[in-house]
């Protein structure tokens, strides 16, 4: 067997060694969802702070701001008290190609669903907030039910840490 030969078999086995470690590491679970199944998931009585980001890969303020909730993540993911929920509001027919694909890149973590429910948003819109317009991105802090922020608007790390922390 020529060194070519070698090399062209270790390079193969190292590639394939490594794409599988990837697809592994960044693989994210995303579940597609209606409202119905979706609101109790940050609505019970647990006393868990939850923040439920809305957004949408089309979105160029969420964009934005994702890497900030991703770095607000890191830092409270261990702490029981503390829940972070990522709604994609894309169109579920992307869910396989762009919905996913971005939620790698971005290295996107937390629960994260696509809620599928664009029939029904005249109803939902206003049972998350009643003020909201349906703008993205919104995000909504609520504990026990119980809503203590929103907003539907771009928010900075520290605007997003300062209203987890006067509620954690």
């Amino acid at each position: 067997m020529s060194i070519r030969n070698i090399f062209l078999i270790t390079a193969a086995i190292g590639f394939l060694f490594l794409t599988n470690g990837c697809k592994s590491e960044s693989k994210s679970e995303i579940k597609v969802v209606n409202f119905e199944q979706l609101e109790p998931v940050f609505t019970k009585n647990d006393d868990v702070l939850y923040v439920v980001n809305f957004w949408a890969t089309w979105c160029g303020p969420c964009v934005k701001e994702l890497p900030h909730f991703m770095e607000v993540y890191e830092e409270f993911k261990s702490n029981k008290k503390f829940k972070m929920i990522l709604v994609s509001l894309d169109d579920s027919d992307n869910l396989e190609t762009a919905v996913k694909s971005f939620i790698v890149r971005m290295n996107l973590k937390g629960e994260l669903y696509l809620l599928d429910d664009i029939k029904k948003m005249n109803e939902w819109i206003p049972a998350v907030n009643k003020d909201w317009s349906g703008s993205i991105p919104a995000t909504l802090v609520i504990k026990n039910g119980q809503t203590l922020s929103f907003d539907s608007r771009d928010l900075s790390k520290d605007e997003l840490i300062e209203r987890i922390a006067k509620h954690l």
